[in-house]
């Protein structure tokens, strides 16, 4: 008898694909009307915590901006890629080659030669990197000046303008972009400075720009009108439907004769708490071991201590290990508040350490441990100077934790 093999279609990973996604019409709608835009005025963060699926979205804009006629460019920004304004501008002058070589071709005058053709002849060669970048250099200026000239440029000799809406400028990571006042290096302004110069000129460059929810106080502080140069679409994790749409669509998709049952579907929802991550982290350790329990032929269940421990180990023990004991004593206060999954300030948690421990925090030292969180990636402050976890679940697993000796 031959064994069929079954795929497990649930991939859970950093900006992996999911099998179906779910949840997420209402946010493509919101970008789809912004594609409408003849003059752009409005330019898109996609912002969330970590695990609800911002690179997935992004991926999923892609081909809904090219069936509105939109071109399409970009990458991740990593750290090295924007920590200066001039390795800012070569990725950005590196991402529009790519169109710009495929679509557009400059006309040269090839030197006479020898023999029965002595005239100089025309001929046409794709605008590659290597013709934006003389163009850079030869430009005269700031780098800002150089980078929108080429933009300029770029959209000047475009062909078939007409059947062009505009060009998307779609960065994932970006919360990496920042200024560095001590290095005199300004590469986040340089972005903002140079796309809204280009788009008051009604050059259509819409900017897509994806990160964790540091990022739009970054673009704020950077520059006080990217409040109105910005639409905020924050994701947060699925609504029940939606949760059970991923849970089970995949399964249906694949044709496969492995069937979660009501129970289990029910207990993974609870488990994930919505978020796209921890669906496909739950449903691949589920799916794994209820094919090899029918193989068995055992009845499968939910091994929900068994998951629960290895998500602790692969997602949230990196991240604990960060933290001092004093700052997990802190998060510790933090993860009994009321509005732990929502926002709370410093004074919420210094009056909740006040009641939980024998030596708690003063408001300022609270003040000063929620900064240091921040800076390790822990909790995240808002423009309004709130603060929110910023890894989700993460009160969750803090209560899993054993207490440590409370504060100071």
């Amino acid at each position: 008898m031959t064994t069929v093999v079954f795929d497990n279609p649930f991939r859970p990973g950093a900006g992996h694909k999911p099998p179906y996604l779910a949840g997420r019409t209402h946010e493509q709608d919101e970008v789809r009307a912004l594609l409408k835009q003849k003059i752009v005025t409005q330019n898109i963060v996609l912002t969330g915590l970590r695990g609800v699926g911002k690179t997935v979205l992004l991926e999923s804009l892609q081909p809904i901006a090219v069936q509105a006629n939109w071109l399409w460019a970009g990458t991740d920004l990593s750290e090295s890629a924007s920590v200066t304004e001039e390795t800012l501008a070569v990725r950005i002058l590196a991402d529009i080659s790519r169109i710009t070589s495929t679509l557009i071709m400059a006309e040269r005058t090839m030197p006479p030669t020898i023999g029965f053709t002595p005239q100089s002849e025309k001929v046409s060669e794709p605008i590659t990197y290597d013709h934006l970048y003389d163009l850079y250099l030869k430009t005269p200026g700031l780098i800002s000046d150089k980078l929108k000239n080429v933009l300029e440029v770029v959209w000047h000799v475009m062909p078939d303008k007409e059947k062009i809406q505009g060009i998307v400028f779609a960065y994932d990571e970006a919360q990496n972009l920042a200024d560095h006042a001590k290095q005199k290096q300004y590469p986040l302004s340089l972005l903002l400075e140079v796309f809204q110069s280009l788009q008051r000129k009604q050059i259509p460059y819409l900017l897509i720009l994806t990160g964790l929810p540091t990022l739009f106080p970054k673009l704020v502080e950077a520059r006080t009108y990217s409040e109105r140069m910005f639409h905020i679409i924050f994701l947060k994790q699925l609504t029940e439907e939606a949760t059970r749409q991923a849970i089970t669509k995949p399964i249906e998709d694949a044709n496969c004769p492995l069937k979660f049952s009501s129970e289990a579907v029910n207990k993974i929802v609870k488990l994930s708490g919505g978020y796209p991550y921890f669906i496909q982290f739950i449903c691949k350790e589920t799916f794994d071991l209820w094919i090899t329990k029918l193989r068995q032929g055992q009845v499968p269940s939910i091994p929900e201590e068994d998951i629960i421990r290895k998500l602790d180990s692969d997602f949230f023990q990196g991240r604990w290990a960060r933290a001092t004991d004093r700052q997990r004593s802190l998060l510790h206060v933090i993860a009994t508040l009321k509005m732990t999954n929502d926002e709370f300030t410093g004074q919420d948690v210094a009056e909740a350490s006040e009641r939980l421990l024998s030596k708690p925090f003063s408001p300022s030292r609270v003040n000063q441990m929620l900064v240091a969180l921040s800076m390790i990636g822990l909790v995240y402050k808002n423009r309004f100077g709130k603060y929110s976890l910023a890894v989700p679940l993460l009160s969750e697993f803090i209560l899993r934790q054993p207490p440590v000796v409370d504060g100071e």
